[in-house]
C-alpha cells in the first residue's frame, strides 16, 4: 500500500481500462474502497485487479450514454456515501476532422459521450457525495479555448470545452455547495485515446493526478487543474 487517502471511499465511473483502472488501482493502493464501472458483461482488466483486491472493490455495469442505465446505478446505490465520485469517459475521432466534414453522427457521439453524458452522471450521482467531498470529471487540456493556439483536434477540443462549461453551469446552480468540483487534465498519455505517441506513460500520470485531486480534499469550488496542480485557463 503506498500514501493513504482522504478519500476512503470512492465511486470511479468508466474504470475498465486506461487511465480509468489505473486511478482505481492506485486509490486500492492508497486504502480506498472503490466501486468502479464498466460498460458491460465483458471481462475487463477491472475484473483481473479485483483478484488482488476482493475486499475493497466491487465492480458495476452502466453505460453513461444510456440514461435508464445511468438511473439504474443510482437505484442499486442508494444510501451509500462515497468521498469521492470520479467520472472518467472519453472518445476522440480523426484529429484531421473540422466542422466541415465531420459526420454530424459523429459530432453527436463526442458531444454526448464526453459532455452531456458525463453530466448527467453528476445529476444524478452527485447526491451519493457528502458535503465535504468531492467530484471530479476527467477534461482534458485540450478543452481550454484560451491555450488552443496550434489547432487540430477540433471537435474533441470543442467536446471538452463543452464539457467545462457545463460543469461551470452546475457550480453557479451550486454555488451555495461545499463540495470540492474538479476538472482534470492528466496530460498526454499513451492510452487508446491517447496514441502511442503520448509524451507520459500512465504510470507517470496517475499518481501525480491522484495525489492531486486529493490534494484539493475539503477546498471547495471549482477548478481546472493538470495532473500536477497546476490551474488551466478557461
Amino acid at each position: 500500500m503506498t500514501a493513504s487517502t482522504p478519500h476512503r471511499a470512492v465511486l470511479l465511473i468508466g474504470a475498465s481500462r486506461g487511465l480509468g483502472l489505473a486511478i482505481t488501482e492506485e486509490y486500492l493502493r492508497r486504502g480506498a474502497s472503490v466501486v468502479a464501472t464498466v460498460r458491460g458483461p465483458v471481462h475487463t482488466p477491472l475484473h483481473d485487479l479485483r483478484a488482488g483486491y476482493a475486499d475493497r472493490l466491487e465492480i458495476e455495469t452502466v453505460d453513461i450514454t444510456e440514461v435508464d442505465r445511468v438511473a439504474g446505478l443510482r437505484d442499486r446505490l442508494a444510501g451509500r456515501k462515497f468521498d469521492l465520485l470520479f467520472v472518467n469517459a472519453g472518445v476522440t475521432n480523426d484529429e484531421q476532422e473540422t466542422p466541415a466534414d465531420v459526420s454530424t453522427d459523429e459530432f453527436t457521439r463526442l458531444m454526448v459521450t464526453n459532455a452531456l453524458s458525463p453530466m448527467r452522471v453528476i445529476e444524478r450521482l452527485g447526491d451519493l457525495v457528502p458535503p465535504t467531498g468531492t467530484i471530479a470529471i476527467m477534461s482534458s487540456g485540450q478543452g481550454s479555448v484560451t491555450n488552443n493556439e496550434r489547432g487540430g483536434f477540433e471537435i474533441y477540443r470543442a467536446s471538452k470545452a463543452a464539457l467545462n462549461q457545463l460543469m461551470r453551469g452546475y457550480a453557479a446552480r451550486h454555488r451555495d455547495d461545499s463540495r470540492t468540483l474538479l476538472l482534470m487534465a492528466p496530460g498526454w498519455v499513451q492510452t487508446r485515446l491517447g496514441g502511442p505517441r503520448a509524451r507520459l506513460t500512465i504510470d507517470e500520470s496517475t499518481p501525480k493526478l491522484v495525489r492531486t485531486v486529493d490534494a484539493q480534499h475539503g477546498t471547495g469550488g471549482l477548478q481546472f487543474l493538470d495532473y500536477l496542480g497546476r490551474t488551466i485557463a478557461w
